[in-house]
């Protein structure tokens, strides 16, 4: 059921018309929308594409978004750790004011980096801050360039802005074509952030990558300075990617056929096979990826998530029940698709723990089986 809608005709950061196509997932529906299991749909949908705009390189959706719904997710283990170990990093990179006054703008996708600062002495504050964190928050929005004018002003003087985003570099170079959702409309490589920040008198000085959700940047830029030479190589990475160009997206179109229709063909054999599969996830990459691949209960029947508030629901478009993982290890499948596959690591040693003797299948950045 699509909704009608119109494509964006300017870049949603530096408002230039020159936009270009760069990947086609079909309409899906919101990936915040659950629907109770029972519910028969079919499905509000939208149209889920890609563009870059070719006059600051941003990547960025080429419809405006549907609203977001409450969130319904847990924030892992995972995230909570890296909370502690991104804030102790930015401590270590960046001279600051001791005790440092912070101001974090956060998002229910990315949790909050704000206790962990203050149980490093940090002051939470609204305005003069030394250091203005940015946690998976602008990447959400509609209005950047006008949130991006927010968070500089709120900078002191002498005040960083850390911005934490899911690095387009590793996007295309890993096929993650289950990253790109309704409600996340921006997709930043560094090439884009340092030009916005230009634009509002700010200079990026120092960044380094994560592993959180598959690969992300952390971004510092300030008033004055000049870019570190990590700055300077991962800018040399993403030219030789092709990042900034119309032309270097091929590679991803290329692999999310690829990745597709493997996990097509692997669940069809297993049905064939007679083993049973389930899924563990119901995150926003579930909902791309499932429903950019086609999959339905016919080849996953259901998969287990953490999140009380998704138990009982169903996956939006490919109407894929959510159970608990407690049910999910008494049922005891014979293999379980990782959809949280950034996370894999830690959903393996938890569903081992709790007495699971399963394969499980990692569908990113290839499909591929660990027994």
């Amino acid at each position: 059921m699509s909704q009608p809608v119109e494509p964006i005709t300017s870049c949603r950061m530096c408002g230039g018309g020159h936009l270009t196509r760069v990947l086609d997932l079909g309409d899906q529906p919101p990936c915040d929308h659950f629907p109770p299991a029972d519910d028969p749909g079919p499905d509000p949908t939208w149209p889920l594409a890609l563009t870059i705009c070719r006059d600051c390189t941003l990547v960025q959706l080429d419809h405006v978004s549907p609203p977001e719904e409450i969130a319904r997710a847990v924030e892992s283990e995972t995230l909570k750790r890296h909370a502690r170990e991104v804030t102790d990093r930015i401590l270590g990179r960046v001279d600051l004011p001791d005790p440092p006054r912070v101001r974090e703008f956060s998002s229910h996708h990315g949790g909050s980096w704000i206790d962990a600062w203050v149980d490093r002495g940090a002051r939470s504050v609204e305005n003069d801050a030394d250091v203005v964190i940015d946690n998976q928050s602008i990447i959400h929005s509609e209005t950047a360039d006008a949130d991006l004018a927010d968070r500089v002003a709120a900078l002191g003087e002498d005040g960083v802005l850390v911005i934490e985003f899911h690095h387009a570099l590793r996007q295309l170079t890993g096929g993650q074509f289950d990253t790109v959702r309704h409600g996340h409309p921006l997709y930043f490589s560094l090439h884009a952030w340092s030009a916005a920040c230009e634009r509002h008198g700010l200079t990026v000085v120092d960044a380094w990558p994560e592993d959180v959700f598959g690969g992300c940047l952390v971004v510092v830029a300030r008033r004055g300075g000049s870019p570190s030479e990590a700055v300077r190589q991962i800018l040399a990475d993403e030219d030789v990617a092709g990042v900034t160009t119309p032309e270097g997206y091929a590679r991803l179109r290329d692999l999310t056929d690829v990745v597709r229709t493997d996990l097509v063909t692997h669940l069809r054999e297993a049905k064939a096979a007679g083993r049973s599969v389930a899924a563990y996830g119901a995150g926003s990459k579930s909902c791309t990826l499932l429903g950019a691949a086609g999959i339905g209960p016919d080849l996953l029947p259901y998969t287990a998530d953490l999140s009380p508030a998704k138990q009982g629901r169903r996956i939006p478009g490919a109407a894929v029940p959510i159970v608990s993982p407690k049910e999910l290890v008494e049922r005891a499948p014979d293999e379980v698709v990782v959809l949280t596959w950034d996370i894999a690591e830690e959903v393996v040693a938890q569903l081992r723990g709790s007495g699971l003797d399963t394969t499980f299948v990692i569908p990113l950045p290839r499909v591929h089986v660990r027994h």
